[in-house]
């Protein structure tokens, strides 16, 4: 158990130490801040931004890092997954680093969930810190007393703050399940844009599928078919169904995604 936390620690403060992470990290905390400073220039149109959680904006600071990372799950955060799940394979295969790891007496199956902790570490990491920046920018900016939902209510502070946990665990977790299809990518290439390319491009299909309904019967497979649920979140009560079926999809996607990242490896050359 002690080697086993001496490599979960080891892999996090590798990703940690590369330059790209910590560039995207700095990139990721801007958003909320100018989706923050965005409204609050915009002004005036109190209740009247848009549709959805647009139109409670004005005035609703804490609603800024729920607004946020619903947008950014859309394609900003499958791409931060697929760069890390890209360097955790296909990346160490360029660098030749990959190949003394498979030799080494370390379960291969070890390793891939060495590589799956550090992915869901750092997607945890981005994503509080877009909830943090976004709930700091968005009260700064705009102002807060509670949390408005979606159903006309106000929350306390204090709820508020447990609605952006909630909404922080159901996103990092779609952002894993995403990345762990990218690993099963990452592991039978060695090439870290090939990775990247081809967990985006389903994505974006995966996207425009969902938009023709003669593919009704395809949609409860897709599994951006349940990011719009989770927006559920923002209501009072929370009804749990579309959160749950969601979160079991994308659970679906981490399996199949870890069962062939562990297949590949399982069966890889040295």
């Amino acid at each position: 158990m002690t080697m086993l936390t001496r490599q979960f620690g080891s892999e996090v403060r590798w990703m940690l130490r590369r330059p790209r992470t910590l560039i995207g990290l700095f990139g990721l905390a801007l958003v909320p801040i100018i989706i923050s400073f965005g409204i609050w220039t915009a002004g005036g149109d109190e209740g009247g931004g848009g549709p959805g959680l647009a139109a409670i904006l004005q005035g609703n600071g804490m609603v800024v890092p729920i607004f946020t990372l619903f947008l950014s799950l859309n394609l900003l955060l499958p791409l931060v997954a697929s760069i890390w799940a890209a360097d955790g394979l296909a990346g160490e295969a360029q660098h030749g680093t990959l190949r003394g790891l498979l030799v080494a007496p370390v379960s291969r199956v070890r390793l891939l969930f060495v590589k799956l902790f550090g992915l869901t570490a750092m997607s945890l990491v981005a994503v509080t810190l877009m909830a943090v920046v976004g709930i700091i920018a968005g009260t700064a900016f705009l102002g807060t007393d509670g949390m408005m939902t979606l159903s006309g209510t106000t929350l306390s502070t204090a709820d508020g703050l447990l609605r952006i946990a909630l909404f922080v665990v159901l996103v990092t977790f779609q952002m894993v399940s995403i990345g762990a299809v990218a690993l099963a990518v990452s592991s039978a290439t060695e090439h870290p844009l090939v990775v990247q390319a081809a967990t985006m491009t389903t994505i974006i299909v995966f996207q425009v599928l969902g938009q023709f309904s003669s593919l009704d019967w395809l949609h409860p497979f897709l599994i951006t078919t349940g990011f719009p649920g989770l927006i559920d979140v923002m209501r009072d009560p929370i009804p749990l169904d579309q959160i749950w079926d969601s979160t079991l999809l994308a659970g679906c996607y981490l399996l199949i995604g870890t069962g062939l990242a562990a297949i590949r490896l399982i069966t890889k050359d040295n």
